[in-house]
């Protein structure tokens, strides 16, 4: 054990030294980003740029070491991908068991801790909205909507939501392919919208979004932006 971090080989966080299940299961779930790493492996995430867009600010180095304590530990397995290239990531049954605990600290979340600006990362939420389309029906036609927040910083402010076959994707650049819409709005309507708790329609109607582009177009995109609301409040069955 190396005394000055408190990691024992494998990365395996110090142990609380108490019989208490709370107090053992913290010492593999409580450390940073480990939560928000679990909760991606149990959306589907597998491979380590998957996990790692899932979690904006982590860094490599450290998605390694928290890879290699839930594998330690017996919560994650790695195997080769069949690419050749890189590892595949899969849950043991002692990271699906997670799940529970997940729904109990989310659930905890939303009823205590406020929504505040250091919570609304737009690349995130248009992540979660990618991730829980994987379980909805796509329309055959490609929808490439640009997304504008004008108050964000220069690196945070345009995005592109590209919905299509095989799976969505969120774009940091431009992707190349003809915009179909324009949505431009605030950071905290996007997560709102999100979280299900409006839908775009009613962000219209109440003036913090506008979207530029044909109204059929747009209608789709609030159909979409609400199935994957309700797919992400039963995270559990988002398909990998």
């Amino acid at each position: 054990m190396d005394p000055r971090t408190g990691r024992g080989r494998g990365g395996v966080v110090k142990s609380y030294h108490q019989y208490c299940p709370i107090a053992r299961g913290a010492e593999v779930f409580a450390t940073r980003w480990t939560p928000v790493i679990v909760r991606n492996l149990l959306l589907g995430c597998r491979t380590f740029t998957e996990l790692r867009d899932g979690a904006p600010g982590i860094s490599r180095s450290l998605l390694s070491e928290r890879l290699r304590q839930l594998e330690h530990v017996g919560v994650v397995e790695r195997r080769p991908h069949p690419s050749g290239r890189g590892w595949l990531y899969e849950p043991t049954q002692a990271g699906r068991d997670l799940q529970a605990v997940c729904d109990a600290m989310g659930a905890w979340g939303s009823t205590w801790v406020e929504l505040g600006p250091q919570h609304l990362d737009p690349y995130y939420s248009l992540w979660a909205i990618a991730r829980g389309l994987r379980s909805v029906q796509l329309p055959e036609q490609r929808l490439n909507t640009r997304f504008e927040f004008p108050s964000m910083p220069a690196d945070k402010r345009r995005f592109w939501l590209l919905v299509h076959e095989p799976e969505p994707e969120v774009c940091v650049k431009d992707p190349g392919h003809h915009e179909d819409l324009i949505v431009t709005t605030e950071p905290e309507w996007l997560a709102r919208w999100v979280l299900g708790e409006f839908s775009l329609a009613q962000g219209l109607k109440a003036g913090v979004v506008e979207v530029t582009g044909p109204r059929s177009l747009a209608r789709t995109l609030g159909h979409l932006g609400e199935a994957s609301a309700r797919a992400l409040a039963n995270w559990g069955e988002v398909p990998a």
